[in-house]
């Protein structure tokens, strides 16, 4: 199987990747839920790592000065993928995260591990971006950190719904900030690789979610 290919199934089998019926932040009516929460053991740790690795170095082998993981979910996410990239492929990369809280005591600031620096280049890790909240928001603090270029973000799933616009959530990250977006596999590899292709003897895509899946896609998709 190919990252992508054995990423679907890791997701499965973490039960993280599930079907049924959801109802979305937003109050959309899903078939399918990514819950990036349910990661929770030091084996799937290290393997998230890899997977986010493996994309980090088929799309960018090179340029980037470090990773950032904005609290709090992409601050386990950057550490898990600057271990594997140096486990993986030699490459060391500094990492940082953000405070909730600006600390007034001891070093100070808003930002934990490495210090970015003028000039550095920049790669976000992100889990699952709906509304892109959290990484509009690493936009701004970087203006108060240091004058950095945000080379990347990169995520684990693309949903390829709308957002605010007519265009899909990523790509409005990608027309507001010009800032190159990777997500280890999308809603499509998800469908293609998943249907009628049973995961430890369980079929999760038939062709009843698959139908559902199309429909929600037609309805909230942006291709």
């Amino acid at each position: 199987m190919t990252y992508k290919e054995e990423f679907i199934t890791f997701m499965v089998r973490s039960g993280v990747l599930t079907f049924g019926d959801f109802t979305t932040k937003s109050g959309r009516k899903t078939p399918y839920f990514v819950n990036t929460g349910n990661y929770k053991t030091g084996a799937q740790a290290a393997r998230l790592g890899d997977y986010y690795a493996a994309c980090i170095q088929e799309n960018l082998p090179g340029g980037i000065d470090c990773l950032f993981g904005p609290a709090y979910k992409g601050i386990p996410l950057a550490v898990s993928a600057a271990s594997s990239l140096y486990r993986s492929y030699g490459r060391d990369l500094p990492y940082c995260f953000n405070r909730k809280e600006a600390k007034d005591h001891g070093e100070g600031g808003t930002m934990v591990g490495y210090k970015p620096q003028d000039g550095d280049r920049v790669a976000v890790i992100e889990d699952v971006v709906t509304a892109g909240t959290a990484v509009r928001e690493t936009m701004e603090l970087f203006k108060h950190v240091a004058r950095v270029e945000v080379k990347a973000l990169f995520v684990s799933v693309d949903r390829m719904e709308r957002g605010t616009r007519d265009c899909s959530t990523l790509d409005e990250l990608r027309q507001d900030f010009g800032i190159q977006v990777f997500p280890i596999v999308t809603v499509r590899e998800i469908i293609s690789f998943l249907y009628n292709n049973p995961v430890d003897g369980k079929v999760c895509i038939d062709d009843g979610i698959r139908a559902r899946m199309e429909d929600y896609l037609a309805e909230y998709g942006a291709e």
